[in-house]
């Protein structure tokens, strides 16, 4: 591309926007199909702004025959006011989610077809909404979850929990994304009790169960795809309607979405897909990143360009992120670069147990002046408890971008707070009858019926060994009990909890239970290691109950925290589109990131990759890997992404390339070329020594302090800085004075 068009002229006059050739050449390649493969901070949306605005502006296309599909409501706001801001005075295009797009797919088919719906999934009041029925027998509240909780507990006997109810409901959401038919549905591994006959006993009810047909988020999809597929006068309405469609993040769309808009392009097929393989997190809710390595299979004609310029961060981070995903294989062959300068190493901390990490960015934090561009990321909402306890008492300042507040509702942090009211009084038979199951008495259900009859005011223990027929075992049990929870009365809360989980056998209880109904036992014990670390440091039982009830409302007022001067806690899957100056990853240990059941899957252990790289490039200037060798007592072991990180910035991880499977890579010739540096740089490595006098093209002349483990140190006039050899050479960045 030698002569550049005026339309980038004229932009870069305007608003300053200046688009390297591969952005370029993304803008202007409008017709046909188009796979744009985007790399972090490779200015996506700016280029899919631009290219909307050029079809307006040079090709003349009324901004009406343009679908552009993104993947939440907040990105199409977020890309609606950019290009507002940018193209000001073209009038408004369609930017809206996929289940918009289907939603009114679906109006128009059910309208034609005169059947009356109703919309069952949204925010409810209370997800603990019961099943309701009025006096004449109809149902006034209907809702996803409450059906599910009816059909649970009819079918199982048993009340749903919150995380069995995520599952069952990701589950369902699952085969439904992946387009799975009802013979294949038993191959999808679930661990709710009787899911599948759940499924089709919801779906059954759906349909027949009222005089309305009842559909949740997911339907939006199932029917528009079947609308389309069987109404052709339907599905030319919408073919016709629009000219261009470009659909954004499409690594994490799932099939049925890809069926919906391959339908709405095939007569023109000027589909524009930008996405990012490398940063494909949502396989568990059907994500179909296979289809953008299969692109070439539905559209053999398209183009594919590379983005992999990353304007956001550090020459540093940018290599070892680059190198560390080369680790998958699913992939394109991309290889994001960069001209920005090295900033400070990666620093990987090993602490020697859990409790030092929150201490150690505690004193990382009062020294930040600019919170907001501060991040700690992490892998599971557990993670933020703790941390966010610390932070609350050291009075730093925190937003919560995905505070998940269902923590302190909990049916394990209620377990033990009714352990520790039966502390305080053991006369309550209620109170045991929600915890017996779970603790080292053997009370069967048929005698804490029993126990339940007998209102006398005593020791509900005293009541078990002399109104109840036990078992000879049990006596002893319960005897155990009843001296257990005396000695606990009065205990400051932290030992209490793990006189718990040891001593009354709740650990172990939960074991069972994760094996019984398939709970996730790390995530549990996840649960009760952060109630540990609440409770330290508390005297008194009530003073823990007070502060888990306090703690829960700051964590809503964090929510509420945007923009403020506060430091971001946020999971790994939510910060992605994020960056920061600085970022703190914690809690990279095996069995978290990668988790076991990465481990016992390829692909599972793939998409774990991808969310530490993720982690990695939310990072400008500084990335810190944070880990450590026990917790609570327990060994654990550095996460193998950080280790491997660590070879990376040791040189013994050289990044070479690593085939991708069959990828195509007929389009590599439109990669953007690496920059050729300085005209006499230094490509040795060798010469780089001890007092050498070297230039840089940013810094100047200075001379070389010190080198270690792949990192030189350079004194330019009177400022520090540590430069990655490798990146120098590649890069060309140095010449010899």
């Amino acid at each position: 591309m030698n002569q550049v068009h005026p339309f980038f002229i004229r932009k870069k006059q305007e608003a300053g926007i200046d688009l390297n050739p591969v952005q370029q050449q993304a803008v202007l390649h409008t017709e046909g199909p188009l796979l744009l493969l985007a790399s972090p901070g490779s200015g996506k949306t700016t280029t899919i702004i631009m290219r909307i605005g050029y079809l307006i502006e040079e090709k003349r296309v009324n901004p009406s025959r343009i679908k552009a599909v993104t993947f939440s409501r907040a990105s199409a706001h977020d890309m609606k006011e950019r290009f507002n801001k940018l193209f000001p005075y073209l009038p408004p295009v369609d930017f809206s989610t996929i289940h918009s797009l289907a939603f009114e797919v679906v109006r128009e088919y059910l309208r034609l077809a005169g059947k009356p719906y109703r919309i069952i999934e949204g925010d409810i009041d209370s997800e603990e909404q019961e099943w309701t029925t009025d006096s004449e027998g109809s149902m006034p509240f209907l809702h996803k979850k409450v059906l599910l909780r009816k059909i649970f507990k009819d079918l199982v006997g048993e009340k749903i929990t919150d995380d069995q109810l995520d599952e069952l409901t990701t589950y369902i959401s699952y085969i439904k994304n992946k387009m799975i038919p009802d013979n294949k549905r038993s191959s999808v591994k679930v661990n709710v009790p009787q899911a599948e006959r759940i499924m089709h006993e919801y779906e059954k009810f759906k349909l027949y169960g009222t005089d309305t047909l009842l559909l949740d988020y997911d339907d939006m999809l199932t029917v528009c795809e079947q609308a389309l597929a069987s109404q052709p006068k339907l599905l030319e309405k919408y073919q016709a309607r629009y000219d261009y469609v470009l659909t954004d993040e499409s690594q994490d769309t799932s099939m049925i979405q890809h069926a919906i808009i391959e339908k709405l392009v095939r007569p023109h097929r000027n589909l524009c897909v930008v996405a990012d393989e490398d940063q494909s997190l949502y396989s568990w809710r059907g994500a179909e990143p296979q289809y953008l390595l299969n692109f070439r299979d539905v559209y053999p004609e398209a183009k594919i360009l590379y983005m992999e310029f990353n304007y956001r961060s550090a020459g540093n981070i940018v290599e070892a992120a680059n190198q560390f995903i080369r680790r998958n294989k699913n992939r394109y062959d991309k290889n994001m670069h960069t001209t920005n300068p090295p900033s400070t190493p990666i620093v990987i901390k090993s602490f020697e147990n859990y409790a030092s990490q929150a201490v150690y960015l505690l004193q990382e934090l009062r020294g930040v002046e600019n919170l907001r561009e501060a991040a700690v990321l992490y892998r599971n909402h557990s993670s933020s408890i703790v941390l966010m306890n610390e932070l609350d008492k050291a009075g730093i300042p925190f937003y919560m971008k995905d505070a998940d507040t269902r923590f302190f509702n909990h049916w394990v942090v209620e377990d033990i707070l009714n352990f520790m009211r039966m502390t305080y009084t053991d006369r309550r038979a209620d109170i045991l009858e929600k915890i017996h199951l779970k603790m080292n008495g053997y009370i069967s259900k048929q005698q804490m019926a029993e126990l339940l009859l007998i209102n006398n005011n005593q020791s509900v223990f005293d009541n078990l060994l002399k109104q109840v027929k036990l078992q000879t075992y049990q006596v002893k049990a319960i005897e155990e009990l009843k001296h257990t929870f005396q000695q606990m009365k009065g205990m400051p809360p932290r030992p209490v909890i793990q006189v718990i989980r040891d001593r009354l056998g709740y650990e172990k209880a939960l074991e069972r239970m994760s094996e019984w109904m398939g709970f996730r036992k790390e995530y549990l014990t996840g649960i009760l290691n952060a109630l540990e670390g609440i409770a330290d440091g508390l005297e008194t039982m009530e003073q823990f109950a007070e502060r888990l009830k306090y703690l829960a409302s700051e964590m809503g007022n964090a929510k509420r925290r945007r923009g403020q001067n506060a430091v971001t806690l946020s999971t790994l899957h939510s910060a992605k589109g994020l960056e920061f100056e600085r970022v703190y990853m914690i809690d990279l240990v095996e069995g978290v990131i990668p988790s076991k059941e990465d481990r016992e899957d390829p692909d599972l252990m793939e998409e774990a990759a991808r969310l530490f790289y993720v982690g990695m490039t939310r990072a400008k200037r500084q990335l810190e890997l944070i880990t450590y060798r026990s917790r609570d007592g327990e060994d654990t072991t550095e996460s193998r992404f950080v280790t491997e990180v660590r070879n990376i910035m040791n040189g013994r991880i050289t990044g070479g390339t690593r085939e991708s499977g069959s990828r195509d890579r007929q389009d590599r010739a439109s990669k953007p070329k690496k920059p050729k540096g300085l005209p006499n740089a230094i490509r040795d490595a060798s010469v780089f020594r001890r007092g050498v006098k070297v230039r840089h093209p940013i810094f100047g002349t200075g001379s070389i302090i010190d080198l270690s483990d792949g990192v030189m140190y350079i004194r330019f006039a009177g400022q520090d800085k540590a430069l990655s050899i490798q990146t120098c050479i590649e890069n060309g960045l140095l010449e010899i004075v």
